[in-house]
């Protein structure tokens, strides 16, 4: 799943930030550092867009809601067979 490199960015940038003063020479260096070791790791998470698990969720409501619809008639034509 791709992420919004721009929460990637933030995110690097942040943690750059926390960096004590007598480091911040190497602020950019480590910003990109953490960049790449954040893009390394959420890309090898097994996940989903928001997109992805809302049409996923969509489909699994209509899924309940016939399966619902299914035992009730069921439960009809075993009360009168």
């Amino acid at each position: 799943m791709p992420f919004d490199p721009r929460l990637i960015d933030d995110l690097a940038r942040r943690l750059a930030g926390s960096v004590p003063e007598s480091v911040m020479a190497l602020r950019r260096d480590l910003e990109q550092n953490f960049k790449g070791v954040l893009q390394s790791q959420l890309a090898q998470l097994d996940l989903v867009t928001r997109e992805e698990f809302d049409v996923q969720a969509t489909v699994l409501r209509r899924t309940r809601e016939k399966l619902a619809a299914l035992e009730a008639r069921l439960a009809e034509l075993e009360k009168h067979g």
